[in-house]
C-alpha cells in the first residue's frame, strides 16, 4: 500500500487529495491499484479558507482541539500552535480489522434495545467490569464468526473492530470473565423474552396470534453424567447420532420467524409432554386468546387436544397426524370426494366430533417424495444383488445387512430380504406394501378444530412449519449451536441463551431484509459487509509525536448499493489521536534508562524477545550446572572462568550465585515466564516466522509445570534436572 496525492485545481486554486492505494498483481502480470482508504483534503494554503481540520485528542489533555496537518517537507504559511507537520514519506497503516459485519451486528442490538435491556440487569463489577458489553461481544461473535470462547479470547476478538465498536478494550475477551458473564445470563431469561416480543411488536407490528412450535436436539461427544439432575441423557436422536447423550430444545416461533421462546429439556424426554409447560408461559405472557397452534405429528397428545379444545376462549390448533391414524380413517375418507383448492392442492375433508380431518395431496411433493423413493429403493436393489454375489458367511451376510437397512431405511420395508444359514441372499419386493406407499406419497392427514377456516387456507398454514425447520437449521448450521464445549449444566444452557440471541438478530435482520431486500439472506448480507475492514493510519510528525487515524474502509460498490438499499447509515470515522511524550516526566520518575523503540505495539514485541533471552539463558543454566555438579567441577571455580570469558551475561552473574545457595525466593514465577514462551510462539505464528528455539523452551517449561514447579521462582527449573540427575547443585562462595 502507498499514499497517492490527487491534485485538483478549482477555481484557479490547487487542492490535493490524499488517498491510501492499495497495489494488486492479476492473473497476465499486469498489476490494478485499489483505493483503500481516502483520507481527504490537506493543503497548505491559505489556512482560514483551505486547511483540512481534525479533532485530536493528546494524551493527558481532557478536551480535544483543533490542529491542522502539513506535510513536512512543506511548511505551513503562517506559525501557529495548531499547526503539527507530519511525514507522509513515514506513513504505515496498521492492524487490519473485521469491522462492517460486527457494526451491523451492534446496531440489531441497539435496534432491539438489547443494549439499555441489559445494562439494566447486569450491573458493572466491583473491578468495573461491563457484563452487558462481554454478553454483546459474544452474541456478535456467535452471529458472525461462531466458535468457542477460547477461540474468541486467543484470537478473534483482537481481529475484529468490537474493541472499537465497544470502547472497550482486551479486558472485554480475558477467558474467565466470559465464563462469569454466561453464569449470569439465565436468571433475565423470561425477562428477555417479554422484551424483545414487545420490540419486535414496536419494530414490525408482529402478530403473536399464530405460534409455530417443535423440538429438536443436540448431542454430546462424551461420557454419561454422573449426576442424576444433570439433563444429558440417552434418548430419540433428530441428529442420528442414538450413541451420544443429548438435551432436547423446545423452541416456539412466529410464521414470521421471531423466536418469542425456548425451553431446554432433558434428552429422554418424549416429544407429547413438553406442550403443556409452553401453552401455560405463552398464556401467562400474553393472556387468554384464541391463538392457533401449529404442529408436527407426535407432540400432542389427545389429553392435550382435548385440554386446547375445552378451554374458555378455546386454544386453536393445526397438527400433522400420524400415519398409523390415516389408516384408521382411510375408509371414512375414501367416500369424500376430492376438492381442488389451488393449482398441484386438492384435499378430502371429514368432520368428526367437532374437528376437522383434511387429507392433503400436493402434486409436487408426489413427484419428490416418489422420487427420492425410487433412488433409495434402486440403490438399495443394487446393493443386495451385490451381496447375492458376493462368497460370505451367514454372520458377514448379517453386518453387511444391517449397514444397508441404516443406509436406506425407507426403500428396506418395501423389500422382504431372508438371508440363508449358508451364507446366501434371498429377496424380493413386496409389492403391496409398495402400493400403499404409492397411495399415500405426497399426502398428509391434517387435524384441527378450525372447523370454519377454508382448505386452503389451512394448507398455507401447515407449510409455515417449515420455518420451525429453517429456524433450528440456522441455530445448528449458520450460528454452530454445536459442539457445545462446556461441561457444567448451567453453562450448557447459557451457551444456548447466546445462540437464542444471536438468533434473535439473525430474524431481525432477516425481516428487514424481506421489505428492503427480498431475495437475500442474512448470511449474504453478513459475509458481504464483512469486507469493509478498520485499519489504524500512523502518521509521524517531526518533533516525535504520532497522529493515528483509525479508520474502516469505503465500502466496495456492491457493499455501498447494499447499505443504502437497506437504509443504513455508517457512523462518523472514530476522531484522530495525537500521541506525544507527555508521559516522559512520569517515566524519568520511576525509570533511569527510557528508550523509545517505535511504533505501538513495539514496545511489546521487544519486552518478550527480551524475556525470551533471559529465559533461554536460564534454561541453559538449569541443564549445565546439574552436569557440571554431577561432574564433580567446583561451582566456584566455574562461576569464576566463565565471568571472563564470552558465556557471562548479568542473568548469570544473578542466577549460579542464588542457585548454589539453594535460595529460590520467588520474584518472577515460571508459570509466568510460561505464559511470556507462549506470547513469543503466538507472535511468531502472526508473522509467519518458525522459532524451533522458542516451542522448545514452551515444551520444556510444559515438563516443569507438569512437574509441580509452576510456583517456582524461575530459577527453580534446575530442579527439574537435578531430579533426572539426581544430584544437587551447590557451592560455597561462589560470586564472592
Amino acid at each position: 500500500m502507498f499514499l497517492r496525492c490527487h491534485p485538483r485545481r478549482k477555481d484557479g486554486k490547487l487542492h490535493r487529495y490524499w488517498s491510501i492505494v492499495e497495489t494488486r498483481r492479476v492473473p497476465g502480470g499486469s498489476v490494478v491499484q485499489r483505493p483503500v482508504l481516502y483520507l481527504g483534503e490537506i493543503n497548505d494554503s491559505q489556512r482560514e479558507a483551505w486547511r483540512k481540520t481534525i479533532e485530536v485528542f493528546e494524551d493527558g489533555v481532557p478536551q480535544p482541539r483543533t490542529i491542522a496537518l502539513f506535510p513536512a517537507d512543506r511548511l505551513p504559511p503562517v506559525a501557529d500552535d495548531a499547526v503539527v507537520q507530519i511525514r507522509l514519506q513515514e506513513l504505515t497503516v496498521r492492524r487490519p480489522r473485521q469491522w462492517g459485519a460486527c457494526w451491523l451486528a451492534c446496531h440489531l442490538w441497539t435496534e432491539l434495545g438489547l443494549d439499555g435491556f441489559w445494562a439494566e440487569r447486569l450491573e458493572p463489577s466491583r473491578k468495573g467490569t461491563r457484563w452487558d458489553l462481554v454478553l454483546e461481544a459474544l452474541t456478535t461473535y456467535r452471529l458472525i464468526d461462531p466458535g468457542s470462547e477460547w477461540r474468541f479470547h486467543r484470537e478473534w476478538y483482537e481481529r475484529s473492530a468490537m474493541p472499537d465498536l465497544l470502547g472497550a478494550g482486551y479486558e472485554l475477551a480475558d477467558i474467565h470473565k466470559l465464563y462469569r458473564c454466561l453464569d449470569r445470563l439465565l436468571p433475565h431469561k423470561r425477562a428477555l423474552f417479554a422484551h424483545l416480543t414487545a420490540r419486535w411488536r414496536d419494530l414490525f407490528n408482529a402478530s403473536y396470534e399464530i405460534l409455530l412450535y417443535d423440538l429438536t436436539s443436540t448431542y454430546f461427544e462424551s461420557d454419561p453424567p454422573e449426576d442424576p439432575h444433570d439433563k444429558r441423557r440417552f434418548g430419540h436422536s433428530r441428529d442420528k447420532r442414538g450413541d451420544c447423550v443429548q438435551l432436547v430444545i423446545a423452541l416456539i416461533i412466529t410464521p414470521e420467524g421471531f423466536p418469542l421462546a425456548y425451553e431446554v429439556l432433558a434428552g429422554n424426554v418424549t416429544d407429547n409432554r413438553t406442550l403443556r409447560l409452553f401453552l401455560r408461559q405463552i398464556e401467562r405472557r400474553y393472556g387468554k386468546a384464541e391463538r392457533i397452534w401449529l404442529m408436527d405429528r407426535g407432540i400432542p397428545t389427545e389429553e392435550t387436544l382435548e385440554q386446547m379444545r375445552t378451554s374458555e376462549p378455546p386454544v386453536r390448533y393445526l397438527v400433522g397426524t400420524p400415519k398409523g391414524r390415516l389408516s384408521k380413517l382411510e375408509a371414512a375418507l375414501l367416500e369424500q370426494s376430492w376438492q381442488r383448492v389451488r393449482d398441484g392442492i386438492d384435499v378430502k375433508l371429514l368432520p368428526q366430533a367437532g374437528e376437522l380431518y383434511v387429507l392433503a395431496r400436493s402434486a409436487s411433493w408426489v413427484a419428490k417424495e416418489r422420487a427420492i423413493r425410487r433412488k433409495q429403493l434402486q440403490r438399495l436393489w443394487q446393493r443386495l444383488h451385490q451381496l447375492q454375489e458376493m462368497s460370505l458367511t451367514r454372520d458377514q451376510l448379517l453386518l453387511k445387512l444391517g449397514a444397508a437397512r441404516q443406509r436406506w431405511p425407507a426403500a428396506w420395508r418395501l423389500v422382504q430380504v431372508s438371508p440363508q444359514p449358508d451364507g446366501t441372499l434371498v429377496f424380493a419386493l413386496n409389492r403391496a406394501k409398495l402400493r400403499l406407499v404409492r397411495r399415500r406419497e405426497g399426502r398428509y392427514l391434517l387435524r384441527t378444530n378450525l372447523t370454519d377456516r377454508d382448505p386452503a387456507t389451512l394448507w398455507e398454514l401447515y407449510m409455515r412449519l417449515v420455518q420451525v425447520e429453517e429456524a433450528f437449521k440456522t441455530l445448528k448450521g449458520d450460528l454452530a449451536l454445536r459442539p457445545i464445549h462446556h461441561q457444567l449444566p448451567p453453562r450448557i444452557e447459557a451457551h444456548i441463551f447466546v445462540a437464542f440471541l444471536a438468533y434473535a438478530l439473525h430474524a431481525t435482520l432477516r425481516r428487514r431484509l424481506r421489505d428492503l431486500a427480498p431475495g437475500l439472506t442474512s448470511r449474504a448480507v453478513l459475509e458481504k459487509l464483512r469486507a469493509i475492514q478498520m485499519v489504524d493510519v500512523h502518521l509521524p510528525t517531526p518533533d516525535g509525536r504520532e497522529i493515528v487515524l483509525s479508520r474502516y474502509t469505503q465500502p466496495e460498490p456492491d457493499a455501498a448499493l447494499l447499505r443504502r438499499q437497506l437504509r443504513l447509515q455508517l457512523p462518523a470515522q472514530p476522531p484522530p489521536r495525537l500521541y506525544a511524550q507527555t508521559c516522559l516526566p512520569l517515566f524519568r520518575a520511576i525509570a533511569k534508562n527510557i528508550i523509545y523503540v517505535g511504533a505501538t505495539g513495539h514496545g511489546n514485541i521487544v519486552k518478550l524477545i527480551n524475556n525470551f533471552l533471559g529465559q533461554l539463558t536460564n534454561a541453559g543454566l538449569a541443564e549445565v550446572l546439574p552436569l557440571a555438579a554431577k561432574a564433580g567441577v567446583d561451582m566456584k571455580a566455574l562461576f569464576d572462568v566463565i565471568k571472563l570469558s564470552g558465556g557471562w551475561s548479568r542473568w548469570f552473574e544473578g542466577a549460579v550465585p542464588a542457585i548454589c545457595k539453594r535460595d529460590f525466593k520467588v520474584s518472577f514465577h515460571l508459570k509466568l515466564a510460561h505464559k511470556d514462551m507462549s506470547y513469543v510462539s503466538a507472535l511468531g505464528r502472526e508473522y509467519n516466522m518458525p522459532l524451533p528455539m522458542v516451542n522448545q523452551l514452551l515444551s520444556v517449561l510444559d515438563i516443569a509445570r507438569a512437574s509441580g514447579l509452576g510456583d517456582e521462582n524461575t530459577t527453580g527449573l534446575v530442579k527439574l534436572w537435578e531430579r533426572m540427575a539426581q544430584v544437587e547443585v551447590k557451592g560455597e562462595g561462589v560470586g564472592q
